[in-house]
């Protein structure tokens, strides 16, 4: 193995202007990136970062403080070429989460007072969230607050003890406002379309609940940019902490990656930002395009993916794209149903970037499981996939590997594969979904058709698009009866 490019950490400057919500291993791996980056090549300590969890890993909180908010991020070209980065642009380390089994409200946020006066501060000028599609609390279908959520429930009902991202945005939006320091910019980093107008809408909809007059001054005063996020950044496993300690790296926070990075961002941040630029951030006008081009193309094919190749026991994505007619599947998926309806910039060849993301998926050095790519469904299809086969019905237009992208992931809520191997299925949804295949075990039409029919993940207009609904059901029982093989055959017939 050749020796890795080490880079250490700058010394912590003790400054802090961004607070980020959701301290993961992507926030890690990608935004704390390039914020280290900068600080390295500019020398500006002004953009110290204060990360906090909201969710119930209060030990990654108390460790990274115990290492002194310093991590070390591998980044993997292959398996021979990788740069290790000590990242140390983390100033402040806070837990805001639910600590222990109580779902009382007194065993929520042990730090998010010292989280909503970091926010409060005039000091803070930029927010950012990683907190999965589903900490929006939005409808993936229609976009509107989920106001029936028990967390939203206890968030109008306790607005300045707040347990949700947007409760924590909308009560420190609120202290700003009645002490008459400007607003910071709220920038979401999490993989949905129109990401910063889906925050503005949650936040938004939440202050109404609270304030009329404190709805109308954000809706006319913060800004919201959109963003668009591309680094695959696989969960750690203990044979990647193994990898790490024979380079001579024993941390238990560290994160692998791989070496490829983008970050595209509407430049919209009335209070300064960092020179993000000068890392290859591309700061533009409009981030559309951009992010329907990743949503669709890449994550759409890792979802794809990652339901047909959980069913036949394939455990990585490095697995998957080495079975040779699951590969064909994706490259058809984006070049045929996924790049027809992207309306891109002159200059965005999309072959290249399909031959591009396969070559990434391929990536010998990382071990991204399926099951991960696979949490969350309800929330990620309709934007992956659903948009994108409404668009094409609207057109007349047939979408037959998304048809049975949707029967795999139906098929996949059984919580069992086709080997018979059990999992849990990790969604909000998962009660609905129980529910669901237990009433209908027997009869794949009704099951079918009940998964249509949820307005909540997919559209009633493609729900009315019967030949969808068809090529769907087709699917669902091609793969119960003849398995992943049988099922791609049968599309390749098609």
């Amino acid at each position: 193995m050749i020796a890795p490019q080490r880079i250490e950490a700058m010394p912590k400057s003790g400054r802090i202007g961004v607070v980020h919500l959701g301290l993961g291993a992507f926030h890690r791996a990608h935004q704390a990136v390039y914020l280290e980056r900068y600080r390295q090549r500019s020398g500006d300590g002004e953009w110290g970062v204060c990360s906090a969890n909201l969710r119930s890993s209060v030990g990654l909180v108390d460790g990274l403080r115990a290492a002194g908010q310093r991590y070390h991020v591998a980044e993997y070209a292959d398996s021979d070429s990788i740069t290790l980065r000590e990242i140390g642009v983390i100033e402040e380390a806070l837990f805001s989460g639910r600590d222990g089994a109580d779902e009382g409200m007194d065993s929520w946020g042990r730090d998010r007072e010292a989280l909503l006066a970091r926010m409060a501060s005039a000091d803070t000028r930029v927010v950012t969230l990683t907190v999965t599609e589903k900490g929006y609390f939005l409808n993936p279908a229609s976009g509107e607050l989920r106001a029936d959520d028990p967390m939203i429930i206890g968030d109008i009902a306790s607005p300045q003890q707040p347990r949700t991202a947007p409760g924590l945005l909308v009560e420190a939006l609120a202290r700003r406002h009645e002490a008459g320091i400007a607003p910071f910019t709220v920038l979401s980093c999490d993989n949905m379309p129109d990401n910063g107008k889906r925050t503005r809408q949650a936040v938004i909809q939440l202050a109404e609940q609270r304030a009329p007059a404190l709805a109308r001054w954000i809706a006319n005063e913060v800004a919201f940019p959109c963003s668009m996020v591309d680094r695959i950044v696989p969960a750690m496993t203990d044979d990647d902490f193994e990898r790490l300690a024979a380079l001579g790296v024993t941390d238990p926070h560290a994160v692998v990656c791989e070496a490829f990075t983008q970050w595209v961002v509407e430049d919209s941040f009335p209070q300064g930002r960092p020179g993000w630029e000068a890392e290859g951030v591309e700061m533009v006008a409009d981030v559309a395009p951009f992010e329907t081009m990743k949503l669709r193309m890449l994550n759409g094919s890792h979802s794809l993916l990652a339901y047909l190749g959980a069913l036949a026991g394939i455990e990585t994505v490095y697995d998957g794209i080495n079975h040779v007619e699951l590969r064909a599947l994706l490259r058809r998926y984006m070049l045929e149903e996924a790049a027809p309806t992207l309306e891109m910039p002159e200059g965005i060849d999309l072959d290249a970037y399909a031959d591009s993301l396969l070559a990434r998926f391929a990536n010998d050095s990382l071990r991204h499981r399926l099951q991960q790519i696979a949490m969350d469904g309800s929330q990620k299809l309709p934007q992956r996939w659903l948009s994108g086969a409404l668009k094409r019905s609207a057109a007349g237009l047939s979408s037959p590997c998304v048809a049975l992208g949707m029967a795999a992931w139906i098929r996949y809520t059984t919580g069992e594969d086709l080997l018979g191997n059990r999992y849990t299925v990790d969604d909000p949804l998962a009660k609905r979904f129980a529910d669901l295949h237990h009433t209908h075990s027997s009869d794949p039409s009704a099951l079918v058709a009940a998964y249509l029919a949820m307005d909540d993940v997919v559209p009633y207009a493609l729900v009315a698009d019967k030949a969808f609904a068809q090529s769907v059901l087709t699917a669902y029982q091609m793969l119960n009866q003849a398995g992943l093989d049988g099922a791609l055959a049968a599309l390749e017939r098609n």
